[in-house]
Formats: C-alpha cells, structure tokens, sequence
C-alpha cells in the first residue's frame, strides 16, 4: 500500500479470526510505512459512563454517549474524536479526515465546546507495526473504505458495520455470524 491510510475506514471481512476484530470497522488515525498505524474500532460501545474526570466533555458526547472500546492495546489510554465546526482548526485537536479529528483531553472543554459539534471517546486503540496493516489488507483481512461524514459518530454503531459495507455493494453483508451455518 502506497498511500497513507489516515483518515480511511478498515471494515473486517470474514478472514479476520481476532475476535477483538470481528465485524469490526477502524478508523485509522495515523498510517506510516516506517512508523505502523493506529486507529479506533468505531463499532464498539461499552456500555460504561465516561470517567469522571472527562465531565466536562459530555455535554458534546454524541449518542450513544457511553465510553467505546477502541481496540485491543493500552485500554487505560482514552482517545477523544471529535466534528469541528465548519471552517474551524480548534486548539488542540489534529483533524483525521475533513472535519473530523483527534481532541486533547487535557484541553480546556469548556472552551472547546464551542469548536466541536459532537464527539466520541475511546479506551484503548488497534495498532499495527510496520508492514502489519499491509500484510492484513493483502492477506484480505480487512476491506479498505473511504468514510462518510456521519460514521465516527452514528447514533447506531452496532449496525456500522452491515451500513458501511451495504454501500460498497456485493453479498457480503449476507454472511451469516457463523459462517459454517451458511
């Protein structure tokens, strides 16, 4: 893979057997050839309130407004995403793809609410080494997929993966979650 994948979406495909992963959809929030990638599982909401000490970021939590599991490594790392408004660059976030981007949490939120339209956070994220992310895509583990603006922060991110993959075309989607039922 040539290009950086920062900002694309990793929707997995029945190849991928890690069970953090299954069904999973990534956003890639960093992709270099030398470095590895990193990104947030989009898909995965833990039911659990967001910590305390992130109070005062909820009032732009989108719904559902839960803390999500953002991948297998580092779990006590929190990872805020969050929509700028229009035409905005706000202190301390780094933008992923359009107006979407990375938000500093230790950020004064109560000046940042006027920068963001919703956000999301995240414990933990998926990481790969050099190399690894290719070698998975190649190996047909994961379909590579532009996003829409809507994605980071569906209201029903327990269906983002059937959606994401709907508009691609093809049966996919038709996979049962055993495949040997099929």
């Amino acid at each position: 893979m040539e290009a950086p994948l920062s900002g694309w979406l990793l929707v997995a495909t029945h190849h991928l057997t890690d069970l953090d992963f299954h069904r999973a959809v990534v956003l890639v929030l960093a992709h270099d050839a030398e470095e590895g990638a990193a990104g947030i599982v989009l898909n995965r909401p833990s039911g659990a309130p967001p910590p305390d000490r992130l109070e005062a970021w909820r009032p732009l939590a989108a719904t559902p407004a839960v803390m999500f599991t953002g991948g297998p490594v580092s779990r006590d790392t929190l990872i805020g995403i969050a929509v700028a408004h229009t035409g905005q660059r706000p202190m301390g976030w780094q933008p992923v793809h359009g107006r979407l981007g990375v938000v500093d949490l230790h950020t004064d939120a109560a000046l940042a609410r006027t920068e963001f339209a919703g956000m999301r956070l995240f414990s933990g994220y998926a990481g790969w080494e050099a190399g690894q992310l290719e070698e998975e895509i190649a190996a047909g583990a994961w379909f590579v997929v532009a996003p829409r603006p809507g994605d980071a922060l569906t209201v029903a991110p327990d269906d983002l993966w059937r959606a994401v993959l709907a508009r691609q075309g093809g049966l996919f989607t038709t996979v049962p979650l055993d495949p040997n039922l099929n």
